[in-house]
């Protein structure tokens, strides 16, 4: 849901050079990612989710809920400034309204 955007990933895809999961991250939200996008999705800025700055966000901070063994590959809406698919976009819109939502509780 992350790398889906490039055409190298893609063609990674295709041709089976990565594993992916499904992981269940900030609670409730829920990503499929590949292999090596589970292990640096750690590398991004936590105030993207809505998190304080610093916040890590790394593998530590997931939890495993399946292996994806079909992958098929579909067409998608991306941004032309960030080049993420809307699923990806989505998923940091909902991460960011639980982060607000829980700051607002506390």
């Amino acid at each position: 849901m992350e790398c889906g955007h490039s055409p190298v990933e893609l063609q990674h895809a295709l041709f089976g050079q990565h594993r992916y999961a499904e992981m269940r991250i900030f609670g409730e939200l829920t990503l499929i990612l590949c292999d090596f996008c589970l292990v640096d999705f750690g590398s991004f800025n936590a105030e993207l989710f809505g998190l304080p700055k610093n916040t890590r966000i790394g593998y530590e901070k997931m939890q495993f809920l399946r292996d994806i063994e079909d992958i098929y590959i579909t067409k998608d809406k991306i941004c032309p400034s960030c080049n993420y698919r809307l699923p990806f976009l989505s998923f940091i819109k909902k991460a960011q309204e639980l982060h607000v939502k829980c700051l607002k509780e506390k």
